[in-house]
Protein backbone atom coordinates (compact mmCIF):
# COMPACT_ATOMS: atom_id res chain seq x y z
CA UNK A 1 0.00 0.00 0.00
CA UNK A 2 1.38 3.45 -0.86
CA UNK A 3 1.89 5.83 2.05
CA UNK A 4 3.28 9.29 2.77
CA UNK A 5 3.66 12.22 0.38
CA UNK A 6 4.77 11.67 -3.22
CA UNK A 7 7.71 14.04 -2.71
CA UNK A 8 9.71 15.14 0.27
CA UNK A 9 9.63 18.83 1.15
CA UNK A 10 7.83 21.69 -0.55
CA UNK A 11 7.62 23.26 -3.98
CA UNK A 12 8.36 26.85 -4.99
CA UNK A 13 7.16 29.61 -2.64
CA UNK A 14 3.47 30.31 -3.39
CA UNK A 15 2.80 33.53 -5.22
CA UNK A 16 6.08 33.79 -7.06
CA UNK A 17 9.01 36.13 -6.48
CA UNK A 18 6.78 39.06 -5.59
CA UNK A 19 5.58 37.17 -2.52
CA UNK A 20 9.00 36.05 -1.30
CA UNK A 21 9.69 36.84 2.38
CA UNK A 22 12.08 39.71 3.12
CA UNK A 23 14.36 37.70 5.38
CA UNK A 24 18.10 37.05 4.84
CA UNK A 25 17.74 33.51 6.17
CA UNK A 26 15.84 32.47 3.07
CA UNK A 27 17.60 31.10 -0.01
CA UNK A 28 16.38 32.63 -3.31
CA UNK A 29 17.16 29.43 -5.20
CA UNK A 30 15.08 27.33 -2.80
CA UNK A 31 12.26 29.89 -2.87
CA UNK A 32 12.24 29.70 -6.65
CA UNK A 33 12.70 25.94 -7.14
CA UNK A 34 11.35 24.43 -3.93
CA UNK A 35 13.05 22.79 -0.97
CA UNK A 36 13.37 19.00 -1.14
CA UNK A 37 16.07 18.66 1.55
CA UNK A 38 15.79 16.32 4.51
CA UNK A 39 15.17 19.09 7.04
CA UNK A 40 12.34 19.80 9.47
CA UNK A 41 9.66 22.28 8.37
CA UNK A 42 11.16 24.96 10.63
CA UNK A 43 14.05 25.25 8.18
CA UNK A 44 12.21 25.11 4.87
CA UNK A 45 13.72 27.53 2.33
CA UNK A 46 16.49 28.58 4.75
CA UNK A 47 20.08 28.73 3.56
CA UNK A 48 22.48 26.09 4.85
CA UNK A 49 24.38 28.76 6.76
CA UNK A 50 21.20 30.04 8.42
CA UNK A 51 20.22 26.54 9.54
CA UNK A 52 23.66 25.87 11.05
CA UNK A 53 23.67 29.27 12.79
CA UNK A 54 20.30 28.55 14.37
CA UNK A 55 21.37 25.06 15.49
CA UNK A 56 24.51 26.56 17.02
CA UNK A 57 22.41 28.67 19.40
CA UNK A 58 21.09 25.56 21.15
CA UNK A 59 23.50 22.65 20.63
CA UNK A 60 23.81 20.22 23.49
CA UNK A 61 26.94 19.64 25.56
CA UNK A 62 27.11 16.09 24.19
CA UNK A 63 30.09 15.23 21.98
CA UNK A 64 30.31 12.03 19.95
CA UNK A 65 33.49 10.40 18.68
CA UNK A 66 34.08 7.37 16.48
CA UNK A 67 37.24 5.62 15.39
CA UNK A 68 37.90 5.40 11.66
CA UNK A 69 40.49 2.80 10.72
CA UNK A 70 38.53 0.65 8.24
CA UNK A 71 36.33 3.20 6.41
CA UNK A 72 33.37 1.82 8.40
CA UNK A 73 30.00 2.53 6.78
CA UNK A 74 28.48 2.98 10.26
CA UNK A 75 30.26 6.31 10.75
CA UNK A 76 27.84 8.16 8.50
CA UNK A 77 24.88 6.78 10.43
CA UNK A 78 26.48 7.88 13.70
CA UNK A 79 26.83 11.42 12.29
CA UNK A 80 23.19 11.42 11.22
CA UNK A 81 22.06 10.36 14.70
CA UNK A 82 24.31 12.97 16.30
CA UNK A 83 22.63 15.58 14.14
CA UNK A 84 19.19 14.35 15.20
CA UNK A 85 20.15 14.69 18.87
CA UNK A 86 21.93 18.03 18.24
CA UNK A 87 25.38 17.02 19.48
CA UNK A 88 27.92 19.80 19.86
CA UNK A 89 30.52 18.09 17.68
CA UNK A 90 31.29 14.76 16.07
CA UNK A 91 34.94 13.69 16.26
CA UNK A 92 36.51 11.35 13.72
CA UNK A 93 39.58 9.57 15.11
CA UNK A 94 42.09 7.99 12.74
CA UNK A 95 41.77 8.33 8.99
CA UNK A 96 40.57 11.76 7.93
CA UNK A 97 38.44 10.48 5.05
CA UNK A 98 35.33 8.67 6.23
CA UNK A 99 32.31 6.99 4.62
CA UNK A 100 29.68 9.73 4.35
CA UNK A 101 26.98 7.66 2.66
CA UNK A 102 25.00 6.93 5.82
CA UNK A 103 25.07 10.58 6.90
CA UNK A 104 22.45 11.48 4.27
CA UNK A 105 24.02 14.97 3.94
CA UNK A 106 23.47 15.72 7.65
CA UNK A 107 27.22 16.28 8.04
CA UNK A 108 26.66 19.66 6.38
CA UNK A 109 24.69 20.76 9.42
CA UNK A 110 26.94 19.12 12.01
CA UNK A 111 30.36 20.25 13.23
CA UNK A 112 32.74 17.39 12.40
CA UNK A 113 36.31 17.52 13.71
CA UNK A 114 39.22 15.19 12.90
CA UNK A 115 41.87 13.88 15.32
CA UNK A 116 44.76 11.64 14.19
CA UNK A 117 44.76 9.60 17.42
CA UNK A 118 42.61 8.94 20.47
CA UNK A 119 45.24 10.72 22.58
CA UNK A 120 44.77 13.84 20.43
CA UNK A 121 41.02 13.64 20.98
CA UNK A 122 41.48 13.23 24.74
CA UNK A 123 43.79 16.27 24.87
CA UNK A 124 41.33 18.40 22.89
CA UNK A 125 38.49 17.44 25.23
CA UNK A 126 40.57 17.91 28.40
CA UNK A 127 41.24 21.53 27.39
CA UNK A 128 37.46 22.00 27.34
CA UNK A 129 36.66 20.17 30.55
CA UNK A 130 34.91 17.32 28.74
CA UNK A 131 35.43 13.74 29.98
CA UNK A 132 35.84 10.95 27.43
CA UNK A 133 33.75 7.81 27.98
CA UNK A 134 34.09 4.74 25.80
CA UNK A 135 31.10 2.58 24.88
CA UNK A 136 31.98 -1.07 24.24
CA UNK A 137 31.15 -4.47 25.73
CA UNK A 138 34.58 -4.93 27.25
CA UNK A 139 35.43 -6.92 30.40
CA UNK A 140 35.07 -4.56 33.32
CA UNK A 141 32.84 -2.07 31.52
CA UNK A 142 30.24 -0.48 33.77
CA UNK A 143 26.51 -0.49 33.02
CA UNK A 144 25.35 2.32 30.74
CA UNK A 145 21.77 1.85 31.95
CA UNK A 146 22.60 2.91 35.52
CA UNK A 147 25.14 5.61 34.65
CA UNK A 148 24.43 9.22 35.57
CA UNK A 149 26.04 10.83 32.53
CA UNK A 150 27.68 14.22 32.97
CA UNK A 151 25.98 17.00 31.04
CA UNK A 152 29.28 17.75 29.31
CA UNK A 153 30.72 14.50 27.97
CA UNK A 154 32.09 12.81 24.87
CA UNK A 155 31.02 9.27 24.00
CA UNK A 156 33.59 7.33 21.98
CA UNK A 157 32.70 4.36 19.78
CA UNK A 158 34.96 1.88 18.01
CA UNK A 159 34.75 0.19 14.65
CA UNK A 160 32.18 -2.42 13.76
CA UNK A 161 33.72 -5.75 14.75
CA UNK A 162 36.91 -4.95 16.69
CA UNK A 163 35.32 -2.23 18.83
CA UNK A 164 37.50 0.28 20.64
CA UNK A 165 41.21 0.08 19.88
CA UNK A 166 43.75 -0.33 22.67
CA UNK A 167 44.78 3.31 22.29
CA UNK A 168 41.16 4.39 22.59
CA UNK A 169 40.64 2.33 25.73
CA UNK A 170 43.69 3.94 27.33
CA UNK A 171 42.44 7.42 26.42
CA UNK A 172 39.00 6.91 28.01
CA UNK A 173 38.32 7.76 31.63
CA UNK A 174 35.96 4.77 31.78
CA UNK A 175 34.09 2.38 29.49
CA UNK A 176 30.43 1.42 29.56
CA UNK A 177 28.42 -1.34 27.94
CA UNK A 178 24.81 -1.84 26.86
CA UNK A 179 22.87 -4.74 28.38
CA UNK A 180 22.02 -7.54 25.93
CA UNK A 181 19.89 -10.64 26.43
CA UNK A 182 20.03 -12.65 23.22
CA UNK A 183 22.53 -14.94 21.52
CA UNK A 184 24.53 -12.35 19.57
CA UNK A 185 27.73 -11.16 21.24
CA UNK A 186 27.33 -7.56 20.09
CA UNK A 187 24.96 -5.09 18.44
CA UNK A 188 25.60 -2.92 15.41
CA UNK A 189 27.97 -0.02 16.12
CA UNK A 190 25.58 2.66 14.86
CA UNK A 191 22.73 1.15 16.90
CA UNK A 192 24.90 1.19 20.02
CA UNK A 193 25.76 4.83 19.36
CA UNK A 194 22.09 5.74 19.02
CA UNK A 195 21.23 4.01 22.30
CA UNK A 196 24.07 5.76 24.13
CA UNK A 197 23.20 9.18 22.73
CA UNK A 198 19.57 8.72 23.66
CA UNK A 199 20.65 7.83 27.19
CA UNK A 200 22.18 11.32 27.39
CA UNK A 201 19.03 12.87 25.86
CA UNK A 202 16.77 11.26 28.46
CA UNK A 203 18.91 12.64 31.27
CA UNK A 204 19.74 16.13 30.06
CA UNK A 205 17.75 17.34 27.03
CA UNK A 206 14.81 19.73 27.40
CA UNK A 207 12.06 17.49 26.02
CA UNK A 208 9.49 20.26 26.37
CA UNK A 209 11.38 22.87 24.34
CA UNK A 210 9.59 24.49 21.42
CA UNK A 211 12.25 23.21 19.02
CA UNK A 212 11.86 19.61 20.16
CA UNK A 213 9.98 17.44 17.69
CA UNK A 214 9.31 13.74 17.40
CA UNK A 215 10.23 11.79 14.29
Amino acid sequence: MPYGPDEVGVGPWPGGEAAWPDDPRYDPVLLRDGDRRNVVDRYRYWTLEAVVADLDTRRHDLHVAVENWQHDFNIGTVVRTANAFLAAEVHIVGRKRWNRRGAMVTDRYQHVRHHPTAADLAAYLADRGTPLYGVDNLPGSRHLETLALPRRVCLLFGQEGPGLSEDAREACEATFSIAQFGSTRSINASAAAAIAMHTWVRQHADLGAEETWRG
